[in-house]
């Protein structure tokens, strides 16, 4: 090492002794301010599985983000449950929320997928229970930040309207007894447009994270619908990501995984819907 080089490191090794060295502690105001999440229903194992997976893992690992929420997962005899092999893939932790019994081979329902360390997790089955549906929730750290993760999959006629609303009456009661102080979001198949009266009392507290990113806009057109049409749906968007109003602001949104490979197969008969947040505790720049 040259001279002048050793008398520069020395001149840091002291000024660190005499505690002129900054902290290199994490601390949340040190960690990323932004929260990525990802909801797609996966259309459990229909058509070509695997070139659907490979399709989706590409886009996800490209994407990075920090949460998925996954509806319409499956597992069987002949088939590793589907949010597992994601999860492997993809390099994060997850949980699987079914209303099928832990005995059954065959079990279908939502799952949680994160990029940090689960910490806690429990599931509810939603009335009612000849509906099996259920949701999920999940406890996490994400970059140092506490964050409350919940993923559901509800009614699916257009006329269950009330059968809707007391699902999400049944999130909402999960949300309270597990929340605590840390942040929450929910994602999922809601199997309704945001604008619908059943999801109102989530709307209260929670911002509907794709139309307050396309402020001045009606985000309940077919342009932005996640239902595929391509594959026979009507075009309506139903999947959801909302995020707590005091925690979080929205910054970006947009319809993902809304192309055809090169063969012409879809990745879901759903698109899937990603959001950017950004913590309120971060000053606006």
């Amino acid at each position: 090492m040259a001279r002048a080089g050793f008398v520069a490191v020395l001149w840091s090794v002291l000024l660190c002794l005499a505690g002129g060295c900054a902290s290199t502690a994490v601390t949340p105001a040190d960690s990323p301010a932004t929260l990525d999440a990802v909801t797609l229903n996966l259309w459990h194992d229909k058509q070509d599985w695997p070139r659907r997976q490979d399709a989706i893992v590409a886009d996800l690992r490209a994407r990075g983000p920090d949460v998925i929420l996954l509806q319409e997962v499956l597992q069987d005899a002949a088939l590793p449950n589907q949010a597992q092999v994601l999860a492997s893939r993809l390099g994060y932790q997850y949980r699987f929320f079914s209303a099928d019994a832990p005995t059954q081979a065959r079990r279908y329902g939502n799952a949680i997928l994160v990029r940090g360390t689960i910490e806690a997790s429990r599931e509810v089955k939603l009335a009612p229970l000849d509906d099996y549906r259920n949701a999920g929730w999940v406890r996490t750290t994400v970059d140092g930040r506490p964050l409350n993760v919940y993923v559901t999959h509800l009614h699916h006629t257009p006329e269950g309207g009330a059968i809707r609303a007391e699902q999400i009456a049944g999130v909402l009661t999960l949300i309270g007894e597990t929340a605590g102080d840390a942040p929450s979001i929910i994602g999922g198949d809601f199997n309704a447009r945001s604008d619908m009266p059943e999801l109102a009392p989530l709307r209260a507290r929670f911002a509907e994270a794709y139309s307050d990113a396309h402020p001045g806009v009606d985000a309940n057109v077919p342009v932005h619908a996640t239902l595929n049409p391509h594959l026979g749906h009507a075009p309506v968007r139903i999947d959801h990501v909302f995020a707590q109003r005091d925690a979080f602001r929205v910054v970006d949104a947009d319809i993902i995984l809304d192309q055809p490979d090169a063969t012409g197969a879809w990745p879901s008969d759903h698109y899937g819907v990603w959001v950017r947040l950004m913590y309120s505790d971060v000053p606006r720049r």
